[in-house]
This record gives C-alpha cells, sequence and structure tokens, in this order.
C-alpha cells in the first residue's frame, strides 16, 4: 500500500528565538516541536517570524526566512541592497548584517567546522579566530564592497538580466549589483535586453583593462549583436559540446598579480575578489618560507599562479610541478610560466596523475582543491611523500576540516591558519593552513 505523501509546510509561519549561525548563510532555531529551522535573513539572539521556505512534516529539517523581526539584533542594519531581502535576490546572505558582524559570524563557523568535523579548536589549528578583510573593504555606513570581478546574470524570458533567488531558477530582475566590481557594472548588462540568452556572464580583469562577457544561448537562440558601454571580448557556450568558442575579440583576460600577467582563458578559474590572487600568495609563501633548490608541487594549480610564485623562490636549482585538469587552464599555465624553465605543468587530475610521476618526496606542496576539498587518498599520498610543508588554501571550511582530520591521522599538524574575508556579503570565506609533520622538534 502507497505512502500518504507528508504534507509541505511551505508558508508556514512560526515565531521563533534564532539560535547560532550555520554553515550556508543561515542561522538555526526551533519550532515549538523541536523542528529544526534553518533561517536566513536572521542573526544569532533575535526573536523572528519565520515562514517555511522549503520542507514538509517530518522532516529533519525546514528551511525558511526571516519574514519579521521582532526583536533585532544589535549587528542588525538595513540592507543596502534594494534587491536583497526573503524571496529576492539570494546572490548575497549577510546584507542585513554589519561587516563586523559578518566576519565574526564567518570566523563562528569556520571555528565549529574545525571542531564538529577535525577536534581542533582555533588554537590548535594557530589561528587567532579573525577573519580579515581585503585592503579597501572597510567602506561607508550604507555601502558595500564593490568587488565581484565576475558576475554571472541569468536572463528571463522578457530578455531581462538578472540574478538567481535562494535555491531557486526563479530570477530576480536588478538594475545594478551593488557586489559588482566597477569594471562589470561599467558594462551596462542590466541596462540593455538580452534575447534568446539564457545567461550571461561578466568579466572584469584585474590589473587591465580587458572585459569579457560569455553567452549561454536557450536552445536554438541566436546571438544578439553586443553592443555594451565598454570595449568587451564575447564568448559563447555551444549548444551541442558545452565548449567556450570564440565570437570576436580575444579568448582570454590578462589578470595581474605577484608581479606577473596571467592569460585567463575562456572564462577559467581566477580569484574573484580583485585583492584575492595577491593576499593568498603571500599567505602562502610567508607560511611555506621557500628556499633555494627547494621541489616543489602546485596541485589543481589553474593557470600558474602559486607554480610561478615557487618558482620565482627556489631558483634555477628548484623545481615546481604543477597538476591541474583543465586543459585550457593547463595551456594558460604554460603559457604565463614559460620563461621559467623549472616549471612543469601536467594535465590530469591530481589523484591520477601525482602516482604516475614517480615522485617519492618533495619539500613544499601547495595544494587548491575545489569546494569538494582534496579527500583521503589524496591526502594520504601527499604525507607520503614527507614534505617539510603543506599549504592548503580551501573555499570551504567544512571540506577544509574533513581534510585536516585526514592529514592528522597521517602525522601532519596545522602550524598556522589564516581566514580572509574575500566574499563580502556572503557565507563564504577562504582559508590558508600551513601544516607541518607533528613530531618534528619533539
Amino acid at each position: 500500500m502507497q505512502a500518504e505523501p507528508k504534507k509541505s509546510l511551505v508558508g508556514e509561519e512560526y515565531e521563533v528565538e534564532v539560535g547560532p549561525v550555520a554553515h550556508g548563510g543561515h542561522c538555526i532555531a526551533r519550532t515549538d516541536e523541536g523542528q529544526v529551522l534553518f533561517v536566513r535573513h536572521a542573526l544569532p539572539g533575535e526573536r523572528v517570524i519565520a515562514r517555511v521556505t522549503d520542507g514538509e512534516e517530518g522532516a529533519r529539517f525546514l528551511r525558511a526566512d526571516a519574514v519579521t523581526i521582532l526583536e533585532a539584533s544589535k549587528d542588525r542594519v538595513e540592507a543596502p541592497c534594494p534587491f536583497s531581502g526573503p524571496g529576492r535576490c539570494g546572490g548575497c546572505d549577510w546584507q542585513h548584517a554589519k561587516p563586523g558582524a559578518q566576519r565574526r559570524l564567518k570566523g563562528e563557523v569556520v571555528a565549529e567546522q574545525l571542531m564538529r568535523l577535525a577536534g581542533l579548536t582555533p588554537e590548535a589549528a594557530g589561528w587567532d579566530g579573525t577573519v580579515e578583510p581585503a585592503p579597501g573593504d572597510k567602506v561607508a555606513k550604507g555601502e558595500v564592497p564593490a568587488w565581484r570581478t565576475r558576475v554571472q546574470y541569468a536572463v528571463d524570458a522578457d530578455g531581462h538580466a538578472g540574478l538567481r533567488k535562494h535555491r531557486s531558477h526563479d530570477i530576480e530582475p536588478v538594475t545594478h549589483c551593488m557586489i559588482a566590481a566597477p569594471g562589470v557594472s561599467e558594462l551596462g548588462i542590466e541596462q540593455r535586453e538580452w534575447p534568446q540568452m539564457a545567461t550571461v556572464e561578466a568579466i572584469a580583469a584585474t590589473g587591465s583593462h580587458d572585459r569579457q562577457v560569455i553567452l549561454t544561448p536557450r536552445p536554438g537562440g541566436r546571438l544578439p549583436i553586443v553592443e555594451l558601454d565598454k570595449p568587451v571580448s564575447v564568448l559563447r557556450i555551444g549548444e551541442k559540446d558545452g565548449g567556450v568558442h570564440r565570437v570576436h575579440g580575444r579568448p582570454f583576460v590578462r589578470e595581474r598579480a605577484a608581479d606577473r600577467t596571467w592569460r585567463v582563458g575562456n572564462g577559467g578559474f581566477w580569484q574573484i575578489h580583485p585583492k584575492a590572487a595577491d593576499l593568498l600568495v603571500e599567505a602562502v609563501m610567508q607560511g611555506l618560507m621557500p628556499k633555494k633548490g627547494d621541489m616543489a608541487l602546485d596541485l589543481y594549480c589553474g593557470v600558474g599562479l602559486f607554480a610561478g610564485a615557487l618558482a620565482e623562490r627556489v631558483g634555477d636549482k628548484g623545481a615546481v610541478l604543477g597538476i591541474e585538469s583543465g586543459k585550457r587552464a593547463v595551456d594558460d599555465a604554460r603559457h604565463n610560466l614559460q620563461d621559467l624553465d623549472r616549471v612543469r605543468i601536467e594535465h590530469g587530475k591530481v589523484d591520477q596523475i601525482l602516482p604516475r610521476t614517480g615522485i617519492t618526496d618533495v619539500d613544499l606542496i601547495v595544494l587548491d582543491p575545489p569546494r569538494a576539498g582534496a579527500g583521503k587518498t589524496t591526502v594520504t599520498h601527499l604525507t607520503s611523500l614527507t614534505p617539510r610543508r603543506i599549504a592548503y588554501v580551501a573555499c570551504d571550511p567544512a571540506a577544509l576540516a574533513r581534510d585536516l582530520k585526514y592529514f592528522a591521522e597521517l602525522g601532519y599538524r596545522p602550524r598556522r591558519m589564516r581566514a580572509f574575508d574575500l566574499f563580502p556579503m556572503t557565507h563564504h570565506v577562504e582559508c590558508v593552513v600551513i601544516l607541518e609533520r607533528a613530531d618534528k622538534g619533539a
């Protein structure tokens, strides 16, 4: 006999006291019946009316928005962005919180993930518990940092560009994204129509005037003539192959960081915050302290940012191997570092390529894995190479904590950790952890 479908609770409202912040841009509350609510647009300690946006009777948890604030936190501000709020644009999580409070909340999330998943206190992780703002991100009251150098707009059926609502394919039309970098805003994407397009991604390079637009047509859609407010190159996503194809202009942008110019093609990965690349290189190099003659690995190396910084420091007698799975990124990395004979870039997945290299020991390792983390198999292989130090760059504190537990089980402990607020107004945070052998100096 078929079970009765469970009743949806979407639209139900509960008066709740908001508890601690949780990973993902929301806070935890409980209904009078004890059911867990993940509440967006709330802050710890507030009393709110929470309206359910996702979930059913008997579910382990419900998702909800705080639609009425009965008792406000001292950290609450009126959201500067007119498109922010319950049921509106999902791009920002913390428009309603003071900037200092946002960083404190992110720090609490990182600390909670470290303790819960790795059994590490901030002190044990070599971390002072703070989340550092990027230079220039402290702005006047009522303003927000304009940091996002890459923005992907969704396009509605009428051809208007907007941003997606939280956990939804629905689109919030916008006239201006406040966190978009000036180089993106000056293109005027929101002010024109994009008929037959599904998405429009705008890229504004740091350190050059390169601007790029990547168009994804709807099935059967024809590309419009792109006439924007600034010179721009245009690429499109192929309907049949999903590849990136040049329409006109350069197929790449030129980024500037670590005293070098970097070619980044076909909308490939580059840190979105304009100060991020330099900040992360500085944190990684200060932590690793490379020496002349060192052998180093740069894993998930992208277009070669850390490999280049390492190569400059290990000198002619040193060597750097980079591994990257994206073919276009590998081509860019080889181009970017062609003047450095001591660098080799291999194409493929780290867990497949590294064992084939025959490398049995290295001095230093940098890894900047995707959001899911490196995983136990890769961590096991890395520790077997007995590096002097490892720099782990992480965009997800949960994945970082899981991997730190694996490192600990294999004899490597955090020596120093730093956290950076490179995604203001969102829940995202970037961490750099320097690891070394636990028995060092024992």
